[in-house]
């Protein structure tokens, strides 16, 4: 499994907009191949700040299978308008797993 982490800062004012958007957008990451789960994180102490984390099969149903998608514009379409800044996407791989 990847997780992929997007930190995305939003726009004041925009957040319950935001929040919506990702939310009407569950819908083409459940249908995405390879997509296993997605959920979105608010931070407390920047409440303009998210974390989007994703946990596909493999890398490539990110990178290739759901970007070169017809669902990648649609998601982005949701959502962008309240990006202060571009997203800033990683990916990670379980290392420990503590309990």
């Amino acid at each position: 499994m990847v997780l992929e982490i997007a930190q995305i800062e939003v726009k004041a004012g925009h957040e319950s907009a935001f929040e919506a958007g990702v939310a009407q957008a569950a819908e083409l990451f459940r249908r995405a191949k390879g997509c296993r789960s997605m959920e979105l994180q608010r931070s407390v102490e920047v409440p303009t700040r998210y974390r989007l984390m994703v946990q596909w099969e493999t890398l490539e149903n990110h990178t290739v299978d759901f970007r070169e998608s017809a669902d990648f514009p649609a998601w982005r379409a949701l959502v962008s308008e309240h990006f202060a800044a571009p997203p800033q996407v990683e990916h990670t791989v379980l290392a420990v797993q503590g309990f």
